[in-house]
């Protein structure tokens, strides 16, 4: 059997001062005023000499779209020889990013590409999947599961639907050095609020700077189906501090599980299985109901009913849009033995991540949003009957997600049984 081989490299891909910051209605186009901690690219490539495996490269972004995405499987490509189907291209989905780094996410949210911010993006990526050739070596794996209280929970309801669990690839080399480490967790990346003016990765980075200072390892992040899911009842603030107390407490957790709950995985290349699915576009209501402007507290009730009434807004302003009556997802499973990573183009809601998870044939299944695209929520029929923020803003509706559902687990099953 061929032996594993590994490389990893991050860089900071974080722009200068002045451009608008992406993820919130509420702060407007208003520009970065600075830099509070890094945004970065962290690429994990595992294969062996004669099959290429998985390239995951995670960015601190908002979301990635179908054009960011290309062009990043498209340098990959061209520095490894990978094929694009076994590369994927994963967002954090913090909300103190560029909004330039994407096209318009929305039509009823403002935003659109700037080139210029793309094409450094695209630059440094590239110094980083450089550096891969020359980095790999022989390693093993290991994995392990932990619950993670106290980072996020359901933000509707802290008891409603929610995964509440981290999962963790460690990547080892010969010396028994964790080399690199792939963790994955459900939650907005929203302690930070609209007020912020700084550059920022939020929780995700904080836990990554604090494990990889723990491991001296490249470290890589998944966003999970959080799109009903963020620290809204967890965080004791919006500040750079509550961001760092959240990223060590998910940090400490996986510390504490690589330590306790590890298991060894076999040392074999990934395989990647892709497919697409076809969803039908919802129908958009002639006319929507909107509350008069106001100003809302900052508590979990104030958050709920302000966005409640940004997805009226938004949901309004999609009955002038030429809507397509279908949209093409690209969904993809990685599986390493048995453990299968379902990586998704939307903001999944936590319930229909749970339903995931347990119709997998895989011992374990991990779910991923914001991947190779973006196509916004996609939420469960209790958030369309309920009407919230996510429902109203989803190109989407209920049906469409037991569609989706039912095609991923079509997906996982070929992927169980082979190619």
């Amino acid at each position: 059997m061929a032996e594993l081989l590994f490389a990893g490299a991050q860089r900071n891909v974080t722009p200068p001062a002045g451009f608008p910051l992406g993820g919130y209605v509420a702060r407007g186009l208003n520009g970065a005023t600075h830099s509070h901690d890094a945004l970065e690219v962290s690429a994990l490539w595992l294969g062996t000499a004669d099959e290429p495996g998985v390239l995951w490269l995670c960015l601190d972004s908002l979301a990635v779209d179908a054009e960011l995405t290309q062009r990043l499987k498209e340098r990959a490509t061209a520095r490894l020889g990978i094929p694009a189907e076994h590369v994927v291209v994963c967002a954090s989905h913090t909300h103190a990013a560029p909004l330039g780094w994407t096209c318009r996410l929305h039509p009823g949210i403002p935003g659109g590409r700037d080139d210029d911010l793309v094409a450094a993006l695209v630059g440094t990526a590239d110094e980083a999947l450089r550096a891969l050739p020359a980095a790999r070596h022989p390693v093993t794996l290991s994995w392990c599961e932990a619950p993670a209280s106290g980072v996020g929970t359901n933000r509707h309801s802290p008891d409603g639907p929610h995964d509440n669990t981290t999962g963790v690839l460690a990547i080892k080399g010969n010396e028994g050095t964790i080399d690199g480490l792939l963790f994955d967790f459900a939650s907005h990346p929203t302690v930070l609020g609209p007020e912020n003016l700084a550059w920022s990765a939020d929780w995700p980075g904080a836990a990554r700077t604090a494990l990889s200072s723990a491991l001296s390892a490249t470290v890589g992040f998944l966003q999970g189906a959080a799109g009903d899911a963020s620290p809204r009842f967890t965080r004791r603030g919006r500040g750079h501090g509550e961001v760092s107390r959240i990223g060590a407490l998910l940090a400490d957790t996986i510390l504490t599980a690589l330590v306790d709950r590890s298991r060894p995985l076999p040392s074999i290349a990934p395989r990647v299985f892709r497919s697409t699915v076809s969803l039908p576009v919802r129908e958009v209501p002639d006319a929507v109901p909107l509350c008069a402007e106001q100003t809302f507290p900052d508590t979990p009730a104030g958050r709920i009913s302000q966005t409640n009434a940004e997805g009226a807004r938004a949901l309004a302003q999609l009955v002038d849009v030429d809507l397509p009556t279908t949209m093409e997802l690209p969904v993809s499973v990685v599986t390493l033995g048995d453990v299968a990573w379902v990586h998704l183009p939307v903001e999944l809601f936590g319930s229909l991540g749970l339903r995931i998870r347990a119709a997998s044939p895989f011992p374990v299944t991990r779910v991923a949003g914001y991947s190779d695209g973006y196509f916004g929520y996609v939420a469960d029929a209790d958030g369309h009957e309920r009407q919230v923020y996510e429902a109203m803003i989803s190109l989407f509706d209920a049906p469409a997600a037991d569609l989706l559902l039912a095609h991923i687990a079509g997906l996982l099953k070929r992927a169980r049984t082979g190619p």
